[in-house]
């Protein structure tokens, strides 16, 4: 069991406290740092939490992990102040919001021999899993095309920040494509190019907008992703192969496909990503396995990301990665 400090108790910070708090047997919340505690009283009571500072938490000897559930632009600082202190480092995607935050970071958790986790649990729902695990056995041939959709309406309940450009750019990026991203580079490694377009037919609180983008992975695969804001919730991965396709539909939904043959629909059990991937994180920390997201994995993705945002903030829609 490891012990740590969460930093950050809005909506996601407490549904991360609340993913592993009694629940987990291998990580659990002992602090909590946020702006205004007399806020969150009753949560930090009914969770056991020692409210502090980020400081009085990374000095905290017991505290083995931080995990940051903050406004995107105070990650790289923060990742960098936790790993100079000796604490493994669980961020909340984005891990940057620029190529340079991007090895500031990684290079810091390098440095200082900690482990770093990234908050991208939805590649754990039983539907993304399967069509990772499809594409990576070789049961569709070679790789043709991977598209991806992840879409919902939550932009109008988050915290004002984030629907801040400077918080949350290109669109709904920063809240679902990211994780789309993730799960689309896990299967198809890292892209060289993107082309992206931003549309937007209402601006916040409650935006109205859909992001399309073309990848060109490495190896010559090719990619869409889009996300819209404020529709009902959709999620989609589809990996074509040569001798198959496999597309997750929603959680828990997998539809193969292969030539002369009935499509197959398959439903999988709807399993606790949050507290999967915090567990993830906790045996990396505790040597009982490799961390299963390596940095390289997160400073491609990070930066990828990056490069779409690049793309709608400059209206060069093209961009190298």
């Amino acid at each position: 069991m490891i012990d740590a400090a969460i930093v950050g108790l809005g909506r996601w910070g407490r549904t991360l406290v609340e993913a592993a708090q009694g629940k987990s047997e291998k990580i659990r919340f002992t602090r909590a740092v946020s702006r205004d505690p007399a806020q969150h009283r009753a949560f930090l009571e009914t969770h056991h939490l020692l409210a502090g500072s980020f400081g009085e938490a990374l000095a905290d000897r017991s505290i083995e992990a931080i995990v940051l559930a903050t406004p995107h632009t105070r990650h790289v600082d923060e990742v960098v102040a936790a790993a100079s202190a000796g604490k493994h480092v669980f961020c909340e995607k984005p891990l940057a919001l620029t190529r340079d935050g991007t090895a500031r970071a990684i290079g810091a958790c390098r440095d200082a021999g900690v482990v770093l986790g990234i908050g991208t649990d939805k590649r754990y729902f039983s539907s993304i899993a399967e069509v990772i695990r499809l594409a990576a056995s070789g049961e569709l041939g070679p790789l043709i095309q991977i598209e991806g959709n992840f879409s919902n309406e939550v932009a109008a309940a988050f915290a004002a920040w984030r629907n801040v450009p400077e918080e949350s750019p290109a669109g709904g990026m920063t809240g679902t494509g990211i994780h789309m991203l993730d799960a689309m580079m896990t299967i198809g490694g890292r892209v060289k190019r993107v082309h992206a377009r931003l549309l937007a037919l209402k601006p916040g609180p409650d935006p109205w907008d859909s992001l399309s983008v073309l990848l060109e992975f490495a190896s010559g695969v090719g990619g869409t992703l889009a996300c819209v804001r404020s529709t009902p919730g959709f999620l989609r991965l589809h990996a074509f192969g040569r001798n198959g396709s496999a597309e997750a539909v929603g959680l828990n939904d997998v539809v193969i496909r292969k030539s002369g043959a009935e499509p197959l629909r398959l439903r999988y059990p709807k399993v606790e990503t949050v507290k999967i991937n915090l567990e993830a994180f906790a045996d990396a920390v505790a040597g009982r396995a490799p961390n299963p997201i390596p940095p390289e994995h997160i400073a491609n993705v990070t930066d990828t990301f990056v490069a779409i945002a690049d793309a709608v903030r400059t209206g060069m829609a093209t961009q190298e990665v």
